[in-house]
């Protein structure tokens, strides 16, 4: 994943938390508010403690940035997302992993028209 498609400064963090909209299903949680001057979309994600060790925390970040960075040219431009792991999503397969990432994106209308 590009260093331009990270969010990782805690005001960016905090102003979506604030002011951006959620949608979430057993696995995810996806936080996301517009951002007209952006070029694209940045992604930040979030893993507490409650879902394991920093290794299981860490292996789900980096599942969540590869699926988006497969995906990236699915997800609408000019937005601010945080995918934030919840404790359902530890024992999945990457597939069932992908599918609930892409559903939670589409649900969250974040994800482009196919015709496009």
């Amino acid at each position: 994943m590009h260093k331009k498609l990270r969010l990782r400064n805690r005001a960016d963090f905090n102003r979506i938390y604030r002011f951006g909209k959620s949608f979430a299903n057993r696995q995810l949680v996806v936080y996301w508010s517009n951002k007209p001057d952006i070029e694209r979309f940045r992604l930040g994600v979030s893993a507490s403690k409650k879902i394991g060790n920093a290794v299981v925390r860490n292996r789900m970040r980096r599942l969540l940035k590869e699926i988006v960075r497969l995906h990236e040219a699915e997800i609408r431009d000019h937005v601010d997302l945080i995918l934030i792991v919840r404790s359902g999503a530890v024992g999945m397969e990457y597939k069932e992993l992908e599918k609930s990432v892409l559903h939670v994106l589409r649900k969250a209308s974040l994800l482009r028209a196919s015709g496009r």
